[in-house]
């Protein structure tokens, strides 16, 4: 079968070409980056992030620029194949992110971190950034984790259900607006009718999964994948037996557990701890 010949020149990595249709539309308006920044009402030094590629903007900000090249809709959609881009993950994660975008239902087990599906970007970044990752991949990382978030919104999204140790709760970010954002943000969440949150207290004593992050994840064929992760690395497990045997140990969990209802107050009784910002 003969290679397909390439046409453009162009790059064929979502997010690297987005960037480069960015820089191409710019150059081509004859306008400089502070140019473009006093037009649209941005700080420049967004666009020039845009165009190197280490952030990909808001839709609000690629819209603004579809309007004003007159590309109606054409950088909005290069946007969302670039924030959908799994290569936007590390490698040990990508096949991972290829199995949860499928995935019809996802049951979690947290240790000490919330997962990434319920972060806001100020904790993931605060999180992220205490593992040792720096700008600009801090940036990037925070962006594809909050284009996760995505997965659990609209109609069709999948069934999530997350059981979080106490210790999750307990562990504040330093910034407590952020933290105060956060638990807001997982109080709301607890509310939509595809995600339950469970709470699994200090007062349940020892359990099974007490130093393992977990997910599960139903594919469409009926089939579940298991995910344990730690701080430094992370496994995809697809052995039937393997997988039951961490099922039986969340399911264990579960019965420990506080029920959906009784684990939100718990979270607004937690944010009723978190001291308030003395300008509101």
């Amino acid at each position: 079968m003969p290679q397909r010949r390439v046409i453009t020149g162009r790059s064929q990595e979502p997010r690297q070409r987005f960037a480069e249709e960015l820089r191409t539309l710019r150059t081509a308006s004859g306008a400089s980056l502070r140019q473009l920044g006093e037009r649209l009402g941005w700080d420049w030094s967004l666009f020039g992030k845009m165009e190197k590629g280490e952030t990909l903007g808001s839709p609000e900000v690629v819209q603004a620029l579809d309007t004003h090249y007159g590309t109606p809709g054409l950088l909005l959609a290069l946007w969302e194949l670039a924030t959908a881009d799994h290569t936007q993950f590390r490698e040990q994660y990508r096949r991972y992110m290829k199995l949860e975008a499928e995935a019809v239902s996802l049951w979690h087990f947290a240790v000490s971190v919330l997962p990434g599906l319920l972060q806001t970007p100020g904790y993931a970044r605060e999180v992220l950034a205490a593992g040792g990752i720096k700008e600009p991949e801090l940036t990037q990382q925070v962006e594809a984790r909050m284009g996760r978030r995505e997965l659990l919104e609209g109609k069709g999204a999948p069934r999530f259900r997350t059981i979080l140790s106490e210790a999750v709760l307990r562990m504040a970010l330093l910034d407590a607006r952020e933290w105060r954002g956060q638990l807001e943000y997982l109080a709301e969440t607890a509310d939509r009718p595809n995600i339950a949150i469970h709470l699994l207290p200090f007062s349940a004593g020892p359990y099974g999964l007490d130093s393992t992050d977990v997910w599960f994840l139903r594919l469409p064929q009926g089939r579940t994948v298991a995910y344990t992760e730690n701080a430094h690395r992370g496994d995809l497990i697809e052995e039937s037996a393997a997988v039951e045997r961490l099922q039986g140990a969340y399911d264990s969990v579960r019965d420990l557990a506080l029920s959906p209802a009784e684990s939100r107050k718990f979270i607004l009784r937690m944010l009723e701890e978190v001291p308030c910002d003395p300008s509101t």
